[in-house]
């Protein structure tokens, strides 16, 4: 496992990012703020980080030819896309410091491992059982039903996941997903869901945003609130000690979100984790001092972390491709009406086609405190066709 130099990267070093998407891309805007050259791995020519970055290798992930151009050109590497195969972060650590590591990625893609890994750090999960073989299927025990039926890899934004009432449904369920392995979540009464995002250096030295509050729709992030009050003290103060024990529990450097879901009775009990920035952590480019892209770069450069200081009551909404779709025909949304808006902050990923269930953007909105905010961020909804929250 590669570690970030104790000596830091000074600004004018180049930065490598596998993956090109729009977590990439604002990644990318944050280290050439700094002053760093950036390049991205990305097989899409159009890919939006690629085409705002100093150098893209246009290869697959595993192509041996592309990892030795990014690893020639960058002085550390990160990731901004789980589904990574650890095995090029293995094969770019051999040249220069990858943050974070191809261990810590490797159990955050097998929910299997992910769930062993939050009960060795001592931090509840939902029961579950792995099913992997007929005869884990046939003994999942009764109390587990109803649940959800989870891809023990590959699984994001609601994919792979299908939910179980019965035995029946269960063994259908596993077959519709071609056996392969899968963890058996227990359906959970919940009441609502939070994350945290937190950076964590090689020298140990950790930093977190505040508690978010997050809507999900279909299985994808729809709205996200850090105003104060929205999370219970008690719970924020919980959900922040579980995520630094975790990070710690991987020896993470880098940046990693953490998921819980905040159930009816009021306990906490983790979902999933992301060793990258999150959509639920994009409000903090608007609304705190130091955005989760800052804390990427400092990361994996070995610069100072320090903690962001929020200063604005933030609302982030997710915007899909199915906004452009409005009204049955293609056209682009209301973006001047959006804008005048106080408080309105338009981040568009710059992709070339909008797709019904595509990540094409995100609006924050901030105000001097949680009533205004909300009332903008309702008055935004109103105009985009959004559902209220």
């Amino acid at each position: 496992m590669s570690a970030v130099p104790v000596k830091p990267l000074p600004p004018g070093a180049t930065l490598g990012v596998m993956g090109g998407g729009q977590l990439g891309r604002m990644f990318v805007h944050a280290a050439q703020q700094l002053g760093y050259r950036t390049a991205v791995l990305d097989a899409d020519e159009a890919s939006p980080a690629g085409t705002v970055s100093h150098h893209h290798v246009r290869t697959g992930y595993l192509d041996e030819a592309g990892l030795s151009q990014l690893a020639a050109v960058a002085q550390a590497i990160t990731t901004e896309f789980e589904n990574v195969p650890a095995a090029a972060l293995t094969r770019l650590a051999q040249h220069c410091p990858v943050a974070p590591g191809a261990d810590a990625v490797a159990i955050a893609q097998d929910r299997a491992l992910e769930k062993a890994h939050f009960t060795r750090c001592g931090v509840p999960c939902a029961p579950h059982a792995v099913i992997e073989t007929p005869q884990q299927l046939q003994a999942v025990a009764d109390h587990l039903l109803p649940g959800v039926l989870k891809t023990a890899r590959l699984g994001y934004d609601g994919k792979g996941q299908v939910r179980i009432a019965d035995r029946e449904a269960l063994a259908r369920a596993w077959d519709e997903l071609k056996r392969v392995p899968c963890v058996l979540e227990k359906l959970l009464p919940l009441a609502s869901e939070c994350s945290v995002v937190v950076a964590r250096g090689a020298d140990g030295e950790m930093v977190h945003l505040p508690v978010q509050h997050n809507l999900h729709r279909g299985g994808i992030l729809a709205v996200t609130e850090v105003v104060e009050g929205r999370v219970p003290e008690a719970t924020a103060k919980q959900a922040i000690e579980a995520t630094r024990a975790i990070a710690q529990g991987l020896s993470y450097v880098g940046v990693l979100c953490v998921e819980f879901f905040l159930l009816q009775d009021g306990s906490l009990v983790v979902n999933e984790m992301a060793p990258r920035p999150h959509n639920s952590g994009h409000w903090s480019l608007d609304g705190a001092d130091v955005s989760q892209f800052d804390l990427q770069v400092r990361a994996m450069a070995g610069l100072p972390l320090v903690a962001p200081r929020q200063h604005s009551a933030a609302i982030m909404l997710n915007l899909l491709g199915d906004l452009w779709f409005a009204g049955g025909r293609e056209q682009a949304p209301p973006w001047r009406e959006v804008l005048a808006l106080p408080g309105a902050h338009l981040h568009l990923y710059g992709k070339t086609e909008a797709r019904p269930g595509r990540k094409m953007g995100h609006l924050t909105l901030t105000a001097a405190d949680a009533a205004t905010v909300r009332a903008t961020a309702l008055r935004a909804c109103a105009l985009l066709g959004l559902e209220p929250f």
